[in-house]
């Protein structure tokens, strides 16, 4: 599996499926921390992809060198 290219939800779905089996099942420490261990890099390609996602928003969103804030429709200010 080293080498399967996962997307974000399925980094999701594999995230969820090792937290029922921890959950579930009565498994000794070595599979425990295997399950643990695999699920920490599972966060940490999720992590990734969403840190690519934000800088390309921040690229699409950068005018003239200055980032803008852009509002969404629906947002009202509080002032």
């Amino acid at each position: 599996m080293a080498a399967e290219k996962l997307d974000f939800e399925s980094i999701l779905s594999k995230l969820e499926s090792l937290v029922e089996q921890m959950e579930n099942t009565e498994t000794d420490l070595e599979d425990s921390l295997g399950a643990f261990e695999e699920g920490i890099g599972l966060t940490r390609k999720a992590q990734k992809i969403l840190s690519d996602a934000e800088q390309r928003v921040q690229i699409l969103l950068d005018e003239k060198g200055e980032m803008t804030t852009e509002k969404f429709p629906g947002d009202e200010d509080s002032e």
